[in-house]
C-alpha cells in the first residue's frame, strides 16, 4: 500500500476516535487533518458511521442483558450467583456501550457544528451569484438531513437509560436476595424490561437507517 495512503488511513483513525486534548482545539485539529487530505466532510462522514456502529453495539448489548435476565429469573438448579455474575458482567458491558453512545454523538455535533460553520462563512468567497446560490441550497438540504439523522440518534439513545434502569434494579436485588425462590418472583419484570427493550431497538434500527441515507449524501 502507498505510504501517503497508508498515512491517510492513520490520519482518520484517529479522526474517527477523536478525544482527550484534542477536544479542547478542534480548530486546530481539523486544519491539521486538511493537510493530510480529509476535509471536515470527510470526518464526519467517519464519526456518523463511528456513531451508528456504537449504537448496534450498544442494541446488541442491551438484548444480551435481556436475554440474560431471563435466564436468571427462570433458572433451576445449580449456582445461582454464577448466573447472577454474568448479568451483572452483561450489564457493565451494556452501561460502557451506551456511554460509547453517547461519546460518538457528541462528535458527530462537534465536527457538524464546525462543518456547516465553515461552509456558511466560505458562501461570500463566491463571485459568481448563481454558484452562491446553489451551494446555499445545497448547505440548507445537508443541514436538514443531519438535523434529521440527529434526531433519530438522540431519540434512540434517549431510549438507552429507560431500558438499563429496571435492569440495574433487578440485579441489584438479585444480588441481595441469591436464593431460588426471591429470584423466580422476579420473572414478571422480564416482560416490562422486554418492552423497553424492544422500543429501544426500534429506535437504534431507525437511527441507523438515518445514518446510512445520510452518510450516502455525503459522497464517497
Amino acid at each position: 500500500m502507498h505510504r501517503r495512503h497508508l498515512l491517510r488511513l492513520g490520519a482518520l483513525g484517529v479522526a474517527v476516535a477523536a478525544t482527550g486534548p484534542l477536544a479542547g482545539c478542534q480548530s486546530t485539529y481539523y486544519a491539521a487533518m486538511e493537510k493530510v487530505g480529509y476535509a471536515k466532510r470527510d470526518i464526519l462522514g467517519s464519526r456518523v458511521k463511528s456513531a451508528r456502529d456504537a449504537q448496534q453495539d450498544a442494541k446488541q448489548e442491551i438484548v444480551s442483558a435481556l436475554e440474560q435476565f431471563s435466564r436468571t429469573v427462570n433458572f433451576a438448579g445449580g449456582e445461582l450467583e454464577a448466573q447472577y455474575k454474568r448479568l451483572d458482567g452483561q450489564l457493565k458491558d451494556s452501561e460502557q456501550a451506551a456511554a460509547t453512545v453517547r461519546k460518538r454523538i457528541d462528535e458527530v455535533e462537534d465536527v457538524a457544528e464546525a462543518l456547516f460553520r465553515e461552509w456558511r462563512q466560505e458562501l461570500s468567497q463566491y463571485a459568481n451569484a448563481d454558484l452562491r446560490r446553489r451551494s446555499e441550497q445545497q448547505l440548507s438540504a445537508t443541514r436538514e438531513r443531519y438535523g434529521q439523522m440527529l434526531a433519530a440518534m438522540k431519540q434512540a439513545e434517549s431510549r438507552m437509560e429507560p431500558a438499563l434502569r429496571p435492569l440495574r434494579d433487578q440485579v441489584l436485588f438479585i444480588k441481595h436476595n441469591l436464593n431460588a425462590r426471591a429470584v423466580g418472583a422476579l420473572r414478571g419484570e422480564v416482560v416490562k424490561v422486554d418492552a423497553e427493550v424492544n422500543r429501544l431497538v426500534a429506535d437504534i434500527n431507525r437511527a441507523v437507517a438515518e445514518a446510512d441515507r445520510f452518510v450516502k449524501t455525503l459522497g464517497p
